[in-house]
């Protein structure tokens, strides 16, 4: 058969999805499967399954990263596609997993066609990508590239005080293999874009050229606890207050420096949270991005002098704690000009475009040379159980996949 015209089954595919969905399902179609939990450890048993019956070779290194090799004719340096099928705790049915299983797919069209390639491909999915559990996220990636110490990423705990090394044990997924910088080709990732661009202006793949910068920060903020009636407001020391107005400074800010500059102060604790008594204590994140790396080292300089500040006029205490902190990517272009060629050259509308979200593939740009194929979320919405992708769309953005690889593989 004539590569160009191998498609991929969007029957199979969409099965797949579902059945993964169905392991950690929660109401409205949604799913939670937190790293390192007995519902991610049934996802790797059944995704690892299909990947064993494909006959491909699975290995599981030290960080529980798993890859699937498919053998080419030559020994060379294997092409790399894959993603992560760890959700956060109201995740939807394709952020990650489709990047995975539309890896799968393409390997059985290429078996399917008895297609060898000249160099090997690998389809893997990296452990904790999303940060929801342990902190950083893209965690297994950042340490597959030599970015984060293995022991310090086996020493990550959760809100339990529970570590990845005990969870990666308890589970079955402390694997033998070391985690070591790999040997890679090209690494092309496939995912839903998780943002309205592509769904608001009716395109159905973006070639993504650039990724955004990520800084993460957690703020306690200390101050003293009181009477909520009887203290005078001229004489209190409220924790609550000073992480309001960080929380409002956080969107004014973003507003300000404007261009692509996000910010979102995404959790807030008080204690002793009752309802007559002055906190004491607020534990506040934020989360700042932009792909300019000094408009972003801006928004954390003043985020950071706006919490002292604040703390010191309110009489209180500011401890600030960095959570992750990822410089933007640039991906390599001639992957980017590749997808968009191959996605005008099977009929689809493309747009170059940046991913406002992180991946596992700027940890992989470290290494090699990397892109990432967006399709539409519908909406724009993610990490939500009415993240939606429509088949169609799913099945044009795999088919590019499946083009790429073809031409990246050999």
């Amino acid at each position: 058969m004539n590569r160009a015209n191998l498609r991929i089954d969007i029957g199979r595919l969409m099965n797949r999805l579902d059945r993964l969905a169905q392991v950690g399902a929660i109401e409205g179609g949604g799913n939670a499967r937190l790293a390192l939990t007995d519902q991610d450890k049934d996802g790797r048993d059944l995704v690892i399954g299909w990947m064993k019956a494909l006959g491909l070779t699975v290995t599981v290194d030290a960080i529980g990263n798993v890859f699937a090799r498919r053998k080419g004719r030559k020994d060379l340096p294997p092409l790399m596609t894959g993603s992560h099928i760890d959700t956060v705790r109201t995740g939807g049915r394709y952020d990650g997993n489709y990047g995975v299983l539309a890896g799968l797919e393409v390997v059985e069209v290429l078996n399917q066609a008895g297609i060898e390639t000249e160099r090997p491909i690998t389809v893997a999915f990296f452990t904790n990508e999303e940060g929801a559990r342990f902190h950083p996220d893209m965690m297994g990636s950042l340490a597959y590239v030599g970015g984060m110490p293995l022991e310090e990423a086996l020493a990550a705990t959760d809100r339990d005080g529970k570590s990845v090394g005990e969870e990666l044990h308890r589970i079955g997924y402390a694997g033998p293999e070391p985690v070591a910088k790999p040997s890679l080709h090209r690494f092309v990732e496939l995912h839903i874009e998780q943002g309205p661009v592509l769904d608001r202006e009716g395109v159905t793949i973006g070639a993504v050229d650039t990724l955004q910068g990520i800084s993460w920060t957690e703020f306690t903020i200390k101050g003293t606890s009181n009477h909520a009636g009887t203290t005078p407001m001229r004489l209190r020391h409220d924790a609550g207050y000073v992480a309001a107005e960080l929380t409002t400074f956080v969107r004014r800010l973003a507003n300000e420096i404007g261009g692509d500059q996000v910010g979102t102060v995404g959790s807030v604790k008080l204690f002793p949270d009752l309802i007559n008594v002055i906190p004491n204590k607020a534990v506040v994140t934020v989360d700042v991005r932009n792909t300019d790396e000094a408009r972003l080292k801006e928004a954390e300089r003043r985020v950071a002098t706006f919490a002292e500040e604040t703390a010191k006029a309110e009489g209180c205490t500011v401890e600030a704690k960095r959570l992750a902190r990822f410089e933007p990517v640039i991906f390599d272009a001639r992957m980017a000009d590749l997808i968009e060629r191959t996605a005008k050259g099977l009929g689809f509308s493309v747009r170059r475009m940046t991913s406002g979200a992180g991946h596992d593939a700027q940890m992989m740009q470290r290494v090699a040379p990397t892109a990432m194929i967006f399709v539409p979320s519908v909406d724009g919405i993610s990490h939500n159980v009415r993240e939606f992708t429509s088949p169609k769309d799913l099945e044009a953005g795999a088919n590019v996949l499946l083009q790429v690889m073809l031409d990246l593989a050999g």
